[in-house]
């Protein structure tokens, strides 16, 4: 006779509470299955559902199952409590590290890997930091400690001239210059952000200045903050100098476009020791200097030739022709041609047009401007190249590929306003914006250290880096943590170590 079953609880000497599956035979009661000893409620609760489970099959015909192994009893009484990113933050630590970052707080270092991560606000920052890695700071401590980045300023410089010589085996031969313009979501202006000549089309809204010298691979060694109404041609010389303090007696050859173009540059350049290639801007020379070029180069691709640049001493201006780029200026002139005639049939003076210029007679005041027709015409397809290193010391061809490498100072913009968002910028005073930048340039540094020497953009490396987890699994009896990560991949784990090998190890 099967009986009644029952679960009964019976407080141990320890004082924990046994939990039993009886059977009743009358006024006999017999133990058929103990299921274990609870130390809480909660675990009285695991242990109840358990005999609940078990007590049906105590008198099946068939035999019960086996027991659960202990990883699934294990598992059975496991909790997952949280999901982190902490192998991303140990790569960058690495990276940072890499990089000369080593002696700085590690507050300074989790601000500019988080540019790479997740950019965002510095308050949004601090709760991110916590979600993905479980790292807090208090919100004093940043307030505090932000404006003091500026101090470490000199080294973060000379770390990045150091990681530059020592790890990408950079000999400053040639550096590359230009300059970009951060707006403010505003249209108030303060000491420092003042509405200029915007690269973003925002020319209404106050803005900051940033010049930013990188080695010919893109590697970036030195930045300034200037005030939003800067002349750009007006940077240049002051962060040339300072750089020249970190890199002792070698002077590099200065790579820089068409906006640092001025006399007083070139020649200041010159008198200082310097050789340096900027680009032309053909259009504003001397129509005879126009018609010599017209008369002398011919309309081959890849064309070029030397002309001596009377308006600086030494200097002279190498102009190349291209089929690619007569096409494209082409387009362009129909366009402007089309449009100038469009506006002058229809009467409309107030609108703008390039060859569109004022008369002198009442009855037509705008006329066509042939002469800028003709001018603009001869120009089509030829860029011009200024410099004064000698033929003899580098071809016409090495000065026009050293010119073409500013793609990568253009890039490295590009990744600052787009990978590691340096804007919107959360700050108004002059100091809190460069310490601002500042960290953007740490980041900078580093997500380009990982491109240069892994072959791969920072959005794939950052998604690579995101894809390892983890998994924070809480025992519920010890309440002890169990982290589990899952397995990097072949570039995280291979390439990412092999990079960053030692570092990886602290």
């Amino acid at each position: 006779m099967r009986g009644d079953l029952t679960i009964r609880t019976v407080r141990t000497a320890s004082g924990a509470i046994a939990v039993q599956v009886v059977q009743n035979k009358g006024k006999q009661r017999s133990s058929l299955k103990h299921i274990g000893s609870a130390h809480s409620e909660h675990e009285l609760e695991l242990l109840m559902a358990e005999a609940h489970c078990r007590q049906p099959n105590l008198f099946a015909e068939t035999p019960p199952p086996p027991p659960p192994s202990s990883f699934q009893d294990a598992f059975a009484r496991s909790k997952l409590v949280g999901v982190t990113h902490q192998f991303a933050r140990k790569v960058l630590l690495a990276c940072a590290r890499k990089c000369g970052f080593g002696d700085l707080h590690e507050l300074y270092l989790d601000l500019a890997l988080m540019r790479i991560i997740e950019p965002a606000s510095k308050l949004r920052t601090l709760e991110l930091l916590e979600s993905h890695f479980n790292v807090q700071y208090a919100r004093r401590t940043l307030h505090r400690m932000l404006p003091k980045l500026l101090e470490h300023q000199a080294a973060i410089e000379s770390a990045a001239n150091q990681t530059a010589h020592d790890e990408l085996q950079e000999k400053f031969s040639l550096v590359l210059y230009d300059v970009t313009t951060l707006y403010f979501e505003s249209f108030k202006e303060y000491d420092f952000q003042k509405p200029g000549f915007s690269k973003d089309n925002k020319p209404m809204q106050p803005q900051i200045v940033i010049g930013l010298i990188t080695t010919r691979s893109g590697f970036p060694v030195m930045h300034e903050v200037f005030e939003g109404n800067t002349f750009e041609g007006h940077t240049m010389l002051a962060i040339v100098r300072r750089f020249q303090e970190r890199v002792g007696e070698t002077k590099p050859v200065i790579v820089a476009d068409a906006a640092m173009l001025s006399k007083a540059n070139m020649q200041q350049l010159e008198k200082e020791g310097y050789c340096y290639i900027v680009g032309a801007r053909l259009a504003s020379t001397a129509a005879g200097f126009i018609d010599q070029i017209y008369r002398t180069l011919p309309r081959k691709d890849k064309a070029m030739h030397r002309f001596i640049y009377e308006v600086v001493e030494n200097a002279t201006m190498i102009c190349e022709f291209s089929d690619s780029r007569y096409k494209k200026d082409k387009r362009e002139f129909d366009k402007q041609v089309k449009q100038a005639l469009d506006l002058l049939e229809r009467s409309e003076p107030g609108r703008r047009a390039k060859f569109v210029k004022k008369s002198k007679e009442k009855d037509k005041p705008f006329i066509f401007d042939t002469a800028l027709q003709a001018k603009t015409e001869k120009l089509l397809g030829v860029k011009g190249y200024v410099t004064n290193i000698p033929e003899k010391t580098m071809s016409s061809v090495e000065v026009i590929a050293y010119y073409h490498d500013l793609w990568h100072v253009e890039q490295a913009f590009r990744m600052s306003k787009s990978d590691l968002q340096a804007r919107p910028i959360f700050h108004r005073t002059q100091e809190a914006i460069r310490a601002h930048m500042l960290v953007c340039f740490m980041g900078l540094m580093m997500g380009k250290y990982l491109e240069i020497n892994t072959k791969r953009s920072l959005r794939q490396i950052r998604k690579e880096l995101l894809q390892v987890h983890e998994a924070h699994i809480r025992n519920e009896q010890t309440g002890e943590v169990l982290v589990m990560q899952m397995d990097a991949g072949d570039f995280a784990g291979s390439v990412l170590d092999n990079l960053l090998n030692s570092e990886l190890s602290h």
